[in-house]
């Protein structure tokens, strides 16, 4: 069974700051602000248009990259627009960075804004079970 653990959450900082925060920094604040009022409405938005695509790609990714089912970590920055910023995944295997080309060319719903930022961290864990 495919299963996929996503989480949304704000950054509380520019761009340019949340590019050089640590890649755990960036999941931490998107756990904390996982229970934000505007987080749960924004994750069932994002996963309304994203679900699907998501895990067509993942199992793309992984047909095409020998049948790695290492787990991963995505992390990235929405911009006001729908746009993603920052991509970045931890492990840096294949079948991640493929997911991570992917993702990196869909536009997603406008984010809430939060903490005084524009651009919302979207944390996403990848595995299959």
């Amino acid at each position: 069974m495919l299963s996929i653990l996503a989480f949304a959450a704000l950054a509380g900082a520019p761009q340019t700051a949340a590019a050089r925060d640590t890649f755990d920094a960036r999941v931490q604040r998107a756990h904390m602000a996982e229970g934000a009022a505007s987080g749960p409405a924004y994750q069932k938005q994002f996963w309304n248009k994203t679900g699907h695509a998501m895990t067509d790609t993942y199992r793309s990714c992984i047909d095409s990259h020998g049948g790695d089912k290492t787990p991963f970590t995505l992390v990235a920055d929405i911009s006001p627009d729908g746009h993603p910023l920052n991509v970045e995944v931890v492990a840096p295997i294949p079948v991640a960075r493929c997911v991570a080309a992917q993702f990196s060319t869909w536009t997603f719903p406008a984010p809430p804004t939060f903490g005084g930022s524009a651009d919302y961290p979207i944390v996403i864990d990848m595995s299959v079970k």
